[in-house]
């Protein structure tokens, strides 16, 4: 079973969130970031740029992404369901990222 589906939940509620919340956007203005999320054999890709993420994408970015997250999707399942907590998931080396400190600060707002 593919976590597309939860992956698009994900930026749904991201983009709502964005879209009621003037300092959220206020932080955001004028970024883009280019996230890749590399768990195992499913790849997937999006782009924040204008307080919005559009779409989710399958596959490997063409350009350099300004973020990277290794894992797999059931930690990525439990981590969007609640049933753990990112921070104990890096812990546990189930999830690893790469990217600038600045920017992995803002990726936390995703979830």
């Amino acid at each position: 079973m593919s976590v597309r589906p939860v992956i698009e939940s994900v930026v749904v509620r991201f983009n709502e969130r964005v879209s009621k919340d003037p300092e959220l956007r206020k932080e955001l203005a004028g970024l883009t970031k280019k996230v890749q999320l590399d768990l195992g054999q499913e790849k997937y890709y999006f782009v924040l740029k204008e307080c919005c993420v559009p779409c989710v994408c399958d596959g490997v970015m063409t350009e350099t992404p300004d973020i990277t997250l290794f894992s797999d999707p059931e930690t990525i399942t439990k981590i969007v369901s609640g049933e753990m907590k990112m921070m104990k998931a890096w812990a546990l080396k189930k999830v690893r990222l790469k990217g600038s400190i600045e920017d992995l600060m803002r990726f936390r707002k995703f979830l």
